[in-house]
């Protein structure tokens, strides 16, 4: 009877020690295996690979608009040209060997314990709708935001272009 009792004892010793060590865990920085889970809970791969996918359409818009802007000027087969190596270089794009370079970050910038808590987020169903919901809304936002960006970096592009011609009508300053 003292003997179970003195292992009763020590086991629970040993376990509150473990309880406490994992509380203070949670401050430690994130490893690997941590990152690995966030990215399986967070369908990381897949989200990069719908949010690319929903990216390409704006891209391929983009694509569209400037054949017919200068269809005149370039071949016939331009644009379906361009569609392809887009394609090409999605389907060789190295993603894994990305996700694995961006684990150190993850690690720098989180805590075990920050994992745990976005682990729990990302598991309940809210998180997993804004992974489900994320790609469509990145699509979509940046379909909305591709004609204002085009129209600021031509806007840009004037600027430049009418600095440029003012330099060149003044007279050349070069010193020796």
């Amino acid at each position: 009877m003292k003997r179970s009792g003195v292992c009763a004892l020590v086991f629970s010793v040993f376990a509150v020690s473990a309880l406490a060590q994992d509380q203070l865990d949670t401050n430690a920085p994130a490893t690997r295996e941590d990152i690995v889970k966030y990215f399986e809970v967070t369908h990381s791969r897949q989200m990069l690979d719908q949010t690319v996918a929903a990216m390409t359409k704006p891209l391929r818009q983009v694509i569209h608009d400037d054949y017919l802007k200068d269809k005149d000027k370039l071949p016939a087969d331009f644009e379906q040209r361009e569609n392809q190596r887009i394609d090409e270089m999605l389907r060789n794009f190295p993603w894994d060997e990305m996700m694995q370079a961006m684990m150190p970050a993850y690690q720098k910038h989180f805590t075990r314990g920050d994992i745990a808590t976005l682990l729990s987020f990302y598991s309940s169903p809210t998180g997993q709708k804004l992974l489900r919901e994320l790609p469509a809304i990145t699509g979509e936002s940046m379909q909305a935001a591709i004609p204002i960006l085009k129209r600021y970096s031509e806007s840009v592009r004037a600027r430049v272009d009418d600095e440029l011609a003012q330099a060149l009508k003044q007279p050349n300053k070069q010193t020796d």
